[in-house]
């Protein structure tokens, strides 16, 4: 019988996480089991249904969810996470595993933690307005005892997660992967004006930097578009200046990871060029740079957090330096206009993806770590 494990995120799961439950879904030892506070507005089908602390985000419930927060009492909840009898407890995100850490205790099953990016890059006055913020400086130091180790999502994260001080000897280094049976090259026709976006609508992301690169390029190439996919806070701030400059963008919102792989096998480059926030919060990795490698399309971005992990400059893509928006308007030019130079950087992003983001190898890789985590364990 397998064991089982439980995938935890404090919000499950919403649209922007699908690398989540493309990592759960690729367990092959494990069987996982759902559960998390609340669902969002805007919620990923789950495989089986979730337990959950809180079914809606109404009023009454938001005011329950602040009081577990504070005093983790649910003995529905709990007997119902208990009844799922799993082996070991993961968490996404720093925040959520400051929230699982009394339930590993009350299960008692090892805690295994990723780091994904903001949840370590931010500042704690930052993470102090965020929702779970206060309860994560609560427990924190508590959280880096008890938890069997700390999954970081690249050598950046890892390396501000020690300077933060997460213990040295939890760290460690596991790249999450992608769905490389998803995210294959196609021979459907590129559109060869074609720039893509893909990404939350924050200031993270850089979407201001890449319309003053499509400012720059449209002056020489008029034939040139950008599709953005995502949504976010800033996305009426933008669709007002793509408007007000008449700039050659459009905006798709959210879309399921099949309409997002298709747009990438359309798309001549892939741009996304995240930056440095007001409040710290960096890019960790980004598994869309993962994604656009595995279908062949070449890669422009900023030289920022993580990317130049999975990014390999001026080898499967060119990052430029951080807001710098001449330099990417550059780089997306050469990709647009020198066939020879695409087609061999296609050809080593493919490369690159399967032979160090496959999936399946790094899901297998997760499964070692999570026996080890049970094996290591002392119930209390």
């Amino acid at each position: 019988m397998q064991r089982r494990v439980l995938i935890f995120r404090n919000e499950l799961l919403p649209a922007s996480e699908t690398f989540i439950l493309a990592q759960a879904g690729a367990l092959k030892s494990f069987t996982p089991v759902y559960a998390g506070l609340f669902p969002p507005q805007e919620s990923l089908q789950l495989p089986s249904s979730p337990v959950l602390l809180l079914s809606s985000l109404a009023i009454p419930d938001r005011i329950r969810r602040r009081l577990y927060m504070r005093f983790p009492i649910a003995p529905l909840f709990h007997a119902r996470l208990r009844s799922a009898d799993v082996r070991l407890i993961h968490a996404h995100f720093a925040l959520d595993g400051a929230t699982a850490l009394p339930i590993s205790k009350y299960l008692n099953v090892p805690l295994v933690v990723t780091l994904h990016g903001y949840d370590v890059t931010t500042g704690d006055e930052t993470m102090e307005r965020l929702p779970g913020g206060r309860t994560f400086q609560r427990r924190r130091e508590e959280l880096w005892v008890r938890a069997s180790a700390f999954l970081c999502i690249s050598k950046f994260i890892r390396d501000q997660a020690l300077a933060k001080g997460y213990p040295e000897e939890k760290l460690q280094l596991h790249y999450t992967g992608t769905d490389l049976s998803l995210f294959r090259p196609s021979i459907s026709e590129r559109d060869p004006n074609l720039i893509l976006f893909v990404g939350r609508l924050v200031e993270k992301k850089g979407c201001s930097y890449l319309l003053d690169a499509i400012a720059i390029l449209k002056q020489k190439n008029p034939a040139v578009r950008l599709v953005m996919i995502g949504d976010g806070y800033l996305g009426q701030s933008l669709r007002q200046r793509v408007n007000a400059e008449r700039l050659p963008c459009e905006f798709l919102g959210n879309q399921p990871a099949h309409i997002v792989r298709d747009w990438m096998c359309r798309a001549q480059v892939f741009c996304a060029p995240s930056v440095h926030a007001s409040n710290g919060d960096s890019e960790g990795l980004g598994m869309v740079f993962i994604e656009a490698q595995a279908v062949g399309t070449p890669v422009v971005s900023f030289d920022h957090g993580g990317i130049g992990e999975v990014v390999l400059d001026k080898v499967t893509g060119l990052l430029a330096p951080e807001r710098d928006s001449t330099m990417l308007a550059a780089y997306l030019e050469r990709f647009l206009s020198d066939r020879s130079l695409w087609a061999e950087f296609s050809r080593r992003g493919i490369e690159n993806a399967k032979n160090r983001f496959d999936i399946v190898t790094q899901t297998a890789r997760l499964e070692v770590l999570y026996s080890a985590a049970i094996a290591e364990f002392k119930p209390a």
